[in-house]
């Protein structure tokens, strides 16, 4: 007999839309023999009556469910004995605000697979939402950059745009966007303004969604030496916008000085470099951090190097776009992930102290927790698409077995964090931070 399988209703977020499959995917589940059970959700984008003429069963109760998938983190009181969870736990760092949840799952039994750790052979990341947090974080830096210029007393095209939450689509969000790049190319930005300078810092799947977005501008792509070499006058007379790539080597350097950057040695000695990246921060009007950081990484930006940047006066850099939104993180002043509804905070460097909003002394940052959601029909498409090849294995598979016998897809494998209610293998050091 074929294991049951259900879709959870998220209770993490109120603003959380997001499904991990879709119905078009649980119809496909449903005539290949599966059971699908859905939670009931007023909220989620796709609505209970979807997944009922998908074939689906809608319920409160889905407590017969051998196999639980779900977006977010699942409160402890939800969490039930035996199943198997899917799901972004965030514990792989040994994040302490998760380990009271991570311990009862282990004392519940339960087996935990997280899609972050879903890779191929090479490391990267098969099951994501990233490239739509990349999205919507930089159509909400955008609007952001509108709003702050608003603020500081400077119309600019990006006035017109929303949070894009508030688009139907994201190809509504993108025409919007692309009617501002129309009006640069047209009427050219305030000269308050120019040259309008878009630092982006990362490559991935993240930064692939942010340059999708910024694209629709009309934009040069500039080196980091290019952008340090950048006079105050600009030539295209606010006509285009200056888009900057940020790689680790143009981040970090060597402590010895002269020692040439070593990709893979960074990795295994982080702590042998330094941040460099304070140097470009007077340069530019934009900063959108998309990029993966750990603590045991420098920083992008400490608080120190923005309270210099604007202790030197008529700082360039209004508005952030922390997008990785890792508090006290990669980008420091960033002290926590903002709400949708509640987007954005106004850091003064001089005091220390964010203010919510838009107005207030300082920089301004742009740190939604989970973006994806604002997209959350085109983000959970995307998704669901990338699960589907592997629900029917992590269903069929015997998870008595031992973890060597298990029947699961390698890059699931990967992925698995608990198997009946102990830390496999690859991920036995998050017992450390579990004491």
């Amino acid at each position: 007999m074929k294991k049951t399988i259900a879709i959870r209703h998220e209770n993490k977020y109120e603003m959380e839309r997001r499904v991990p499959i879709i119905p078009d995917h649980v119809g496909s589940l449903v005539a290949a023999g599966y059971e699908i059970h859905v939670q009931s959700s007023a909220k989620r984008v796709f609505s209970d009556t979807e997944y009922r003429n998908a074939g689906a069963i809608v319920n409160n109760d889905i407590s017969d469910a051998d196999i639980i998938l779900g977006v977010k983190e699942i409160p402890m009181a939800d969490l039930m004995k035996d199943k198997t969870y899917m799901f972004f736990s965030h514990v792989i760092k040994g994040q302490h605000y998760n380990m009271p949840m991570l311990k009862h799952m282990i004392s519940l039994g339960c087996n935990l697979i997280d899609y972050e750790k879903v890779t191929d052979e090479f490391g990267k990341r098969v099951i994501f939402f990233g490239k739509y947090a990349g999205l919507a974080g930089m159509i909400n830096t955008l609007w952001s950059v509108g709003q702050r210029y608003k603020q500081l007393g400077i119309e600019t095209p990006f006035l017109s745009l929303q949070q894009s939450v508030k688009y139907n689509s994201l190809a509504e969000a993108k025409q919007a966007i692309s009617d501002v790049g129309n009006s640069i190319i047209v009427n050219g930005l305030p000269k308050e303004l120019t040259p309008f300078t878009v630092g982006i810092t990362g490559y991935g799947n993240v930064s692939m969604g942010v340059q999708d977005i910024l694209h629709l501008l009309p934009v040069k792509e500039i080196f980091p030496e290019d952008l340090l070499k950048m006079s105050n006058e600009d030539i295209s007379n606010g006509h285009i916008v200056y888009k900057i790539v940020f790689r680790e080597e143009d981040m970090v350097k060597h402590n010895a000085g002269n020692q040439p950057f070593d990709l893979r040695d960074y990795y295994q000695n982080p702590s042998n470099y330094s941040s460099i990246f304070a140097s470009y921060l007077p340069k530019l009007s934009v900063l959108v951090h998309g990029s993966y950081w750990d603590e045991k990484y420098p920083r992008i930006a400490s608080k120190r190097d923005i309270f210099n940047l604007y202790a030197a006066g008529n700082p360039k850099l209004v508005v952030v776009g922390d997008i990785s939104c890792d508090p006290d993180g990669g980008i420091e002043f960033t002290h926590k992930g903002t709400e949708i509804n509640d987007p954005v905070f106004v850091y003064n460097p001089a005091t220390g102290e964010p203010t919510m909003g838009f107005d207030g002394d300082g920089v301004l940052v742009m740190s939604v927790d989970i973006l994806p959601s604002e997209l959350p029909r085109d983000s959970s498409r995307g998704f669901s698409d990338a699960l589907r090849p592997f629900v029917q294995a992590i269903a069929d598979c015997d998870y008595h077995a031992s973890y060597d016998d298990l029947n699961l897809p390698a890059a699931v494998k990967r992925a698995l964090i608990l198997h009946n209610g102990k830390l496999t293998k690859p991920y036995e050091y998050i017992a450390n931070f579990l004491r």
